[in-house]
C-alpha cells in the first residue's frame, strides 16, 4: 500500500499544495538515497506533527523544493550523481529556495566535509547513524528562526515596506517578498535572481566604501508621479565577498504626500498641492503649469497657506511642510 509520503512525492504541484496544511504543520523535505533512512526519519517526523516530503536524489530534491518550497530540508551529503553539497549550492542560488534552512545528514566527520556542508549553504549538520530526537531538536531551533523571519517579512509587506536580499559577490537577488517582486517588475522590469543594475551599483558603492555610514544615502527612482526608495537595513550572513544585504523598499506617490499634508495642515486639496510643489522648489509659474492654474491663482492659494501655517514666506512654509512630511513619510526626498 502506498504511504502518505510516496503519494505526496508523486502528486503534481496544484494537488500537492492543497494537501499541505502550512498553518498547522511545518513542511519538511528529506533527501536521502537510502530507503531505510527515509523510513526512520519519516516516521519520527510524522509522529511529531510535521508534513513530510521525500526525494531520493539531487535532481528530485531540486524539483520538489522549487515546487513546494518546504520550511526546512534534511539533506544527505553523499549521494550518487549530484551530491548534497551541490544540491545545497543550487538551492541557495535560486531566489525561491535560498531562504530555506538546510540541515545536512552525513557519516563523514572529517573537518573538511563539515566545512563543505556549511560553506555550501547548510545551517547545521547531524551525523549518521541518524538519531531522530537529535534531528528534531536541531530542526526546532532553525524552524523557529525561519518562522520569525517570515513573520517579519510579512509584516513589512503589510505596512507597505517591501524587502529583498542581495548577495554582493555575484549580485544575485536571493529572495524577495511578494510586494518587492511587484515593485521591481513595475519599475525595472526584472525578477529574481536578477538585481536591477542601478540597485546593485548603489549597494556595492556603499558596502565597499571605506567610510562607515550609520545611514547610507538612499536610492530613489521616479516612475511618473510615484517614487521607489531603497535603504540598506542590515547585513545578514558572513561578510566574505561583501555578504548578503537586506534592503527595505517603499513606494511613495506625490498624491499620498499631498493628501497627508492636506490633513495635517487642514488645507484644501489644491492648497496642499501648491505647497507640495513649493517644497519641491518650483516657482509660481511652474506650479501653475503643473496644476493647470495661472501664476496669480497659485499666489492666492499660497497666501492662504501662509495664514493656515502661521508663516510669512514661502521658505518658512516649505521648511514647516518638509518637517511634517519627514515625520509622515521618512523616505520622502524634497
Amino acid at each position: 500500500m502506498p504511504t502518505k509520503t510516496s503519494l505526496q512525492s508523486a502528486m503534481p504541484r496544484p494537488m500537492l499544495d492543497r494537501t499541505l496544511d502550512r498553518a498547522n504543520s511545518d513542511v519538511v523535505l528529506i533527501v536521502d538515497d537510502v530507503p531505510d533512512n527515509l523510513a526512520v526519519l519519516h516516521d519520527a517526523l510524522d509522529e511529531s506533527g510535521y508534513t513530510v516530503l521525500v526525494a531520493i536524489n539531487g535532481e528530485a530534491a531540486l524539483q520538489r523544493a522549487a515546487q513546494v518550497v518546504p520550511d526546512i530540508i534534511l539533506l544527505d551529503a553523499m549521494m550518487p550523481g549530484m551530491d548534497g553539497f551541490e544540491v545545497a549550492r543550487r538551492l541557495k542560488a535560486m531566489a525561491q529556495t535560498a531562504h530555506i534552512p538546510i540541515v545536512f545528514m552525513t557519516g563523514l566527520t572529517e573537518t573538511e566535509y563539515l566545512v563543505s556542508a556549511l560553506e555550501s549553504g547548510g545551517v547545521d549538520y547531524v551525523t549518521k547513524p541518524i538519531k531522530p530526537k537529535e534531528v528534531l531538536a536541531r530542526m526546532a531551533v532553525h524552524l523557529q528562526g525561519a518562522r520569525e523571519k517570515r513573520q517579519a517579512r510579512s509584516a513589512l509587506d503589510a505596512f507597505g515596506y517591501a524587502s529583498i536580499t542581495v548577495r554582493v559577490s555575484d549580485g544575485k537577488l536571493m529572495w524577495q517578498t511578494p510586494l518587492a517582486r511587484d515593485l521591481l517588475m513595475r519599475y525595472y522590469g526584472t525578477d529574481a535572481p536578477t538585481t536591477p543594475i542601478p540597485v546593485l551599483a548603489w549597494l556595492r558603492r556603499h558596502v565597499q566604501t571605506k567610510e562607515v555610514l550609520a545611514e547610507p544615502p538612499r536610492l530613489s527612482i521616479e516612475h511618473g508621479s510615484q517614487r521607489l526608495t531603497f535603504r540598506l537595513h542590515q547585513q545578514i550572513g558572513d561578510s566574505e565577498g561583501g555578504g548578503d544585504w537586506l534592503i527595505i523598499m517603499q513606494e511613495v506617490s506625490d498624491q499620498s504626500v499631498i493628501e497627508a499634508m492636506a490633513l495635517s495642515f487642514k488645507l484644501t486639496p489644491r492648497e496642499a498641492e501648491v505647497l507640495y510643489w513649493v517644497v519641491k522648489g518650483k516657482i509660481n509659474r511652474d506650479i501653475g503649469d503643473i496644476v493647470g492654474s495661472s501664476p496669480m491663482t497659485v499666489k492666492k492659494h499660497l497666501e492662504r497657506v501662509f495664514v493656515k501655517l502661521g508663516v510669512e514666506t514661502r521658505t518658512a512654509a516649505a521648511a514647516m511642510a518638509m518637517s511634517r512630511i519627514k515625520q509622515l513619510h521618512p523616505q520622502f526626498e524634497g
